[in-house]
């Protein structure tokens, strides 16, 4: 997985700030179109939420949507029906990211670990996340994050295996960061509240942070992203043309520094409401209903 993203690089130079909604649109759909790195896939619908049964056939239907658009997906759970991701992506000519949800609760642990391993010697991981934010939220201690991440490094040792959280955790867990051998970094300058003006400078700096910590070992941003509708954060606004302004921001820069990013996220989500509050239900680049949110439907 990885290489240039020389295909965003007919945007450099352009002042984004000048152009008009339509222009925005076009310039979205043409990174789109040209396929970007990757998406935070979630196949959630109206009513679903983590631990809810996700079926092979929702599965499919999602990815139906995206595939055009995308070289890989990243996914977050190895249970409940999540476990088929990878494969059905595989099937799709999609590469994978597979992550395991892990928590406080042990029993759950095992299974999404036992399951990804499962997963993983099927042959449908391409990289491996252990874990995401456990260390942010405090779910789990420095000790046990790295236990679970051996333990699936020793069961699948031809795949790269890293660990998912907020781009500063790798500069206070170290020990965490050395035994990666791949660091996913979640790049948020919308939930930092920083405004969309100062906001691609400031995620370039997470990232570069990220590089430094990992003394020359790829980074990923496993997340970034901003929403569309919902209630600002500070000074970070959420809006239409805010969104396709850091997307378009986004994209321009990986090609211009050669990063890959899983951008948050491929669905809006409503379940997220509980925890996010209102802004949380649309970082989607298509809606719960799976339409294009951006651009029109000629576009995508």
């Amino acid at each position: 997985m990885g290489g240039p993203r020389k295909r965003y690089k007919g945007l450099v130079g352009i002042d984004f700030s000048k152009m008009s909604t339509e222009e925005l649109e076009k310039a979205f759909s043409k990174i789109l179109n040209n396929k970007i790195y990757g998406l935070a896939f979630s196949p959630y619908k109206n009513f679903q939420k983590p631990g809810s049964i996700i079926s092979e056939e929702q599965i499919y239907e999602r990815m139906e949507i995206i595939q055009p658009y995308v070289e890989a997906v990243r996914t977050f759970s190895c249970t409940d029906g999540n476990q088929y991701i990878p494969r059905i992506a595989h099937e799709k000519g999609i590469d994978t990211l597979v992550g395991a949800w892990l928590g406080e609760e042990e029993d759950k642990n095992e299974k999404e670990i036992g399951n990804l391993i499962k997963v993983a010697q099927d042959g449908h991981a391409d990289m491996i996340g252990v874990g995401n934010e456990v260390l942010l939220r405090g779910d789990l201690s420095e000790e046990k994050t790295i236990e679970y991440i051996e333990r699936v490094k020793k069961a699948v040792p031809d795949i790269s295996v890293g660990y998912v959280d907020a781009y500063y955790i790798f500069e206070q867990y170290p020990r965490v960061t050395e035994i990666c051998d791949i660091i996913f970094a979640n790049c948020y300058p919308f939930w930092e509240g920083y405004s969309l003006e100062h906001s691609f400078l400031y995620m370039k700096e997470m990232y570069h942070l990220a590089k430094r910590v990992g003394k020359g070992k790829e980074v990923i941003i496993s997340e970034t992203g901003w929403p569309n509708l919902g209630t600002p954060d500070r000074g970070a606004v959420p809006s239409y043309e805010n969104a396709l302004k850091y997307f378009i921001n986004a994209y321009t820069w990986a090609g211009e520094e050669d990063v890959d990013i899983f951008y948050f996220s491929s669905f809006d989500e409503e379940w997220k409401i509980d925890a996010e509050g209102d802004v949380g239900a649309f970082w989607g680049l298509w809606d719960k209903d799976g339409n294009p949110k951006y651009g029109s439907n000629d576009n995508l």
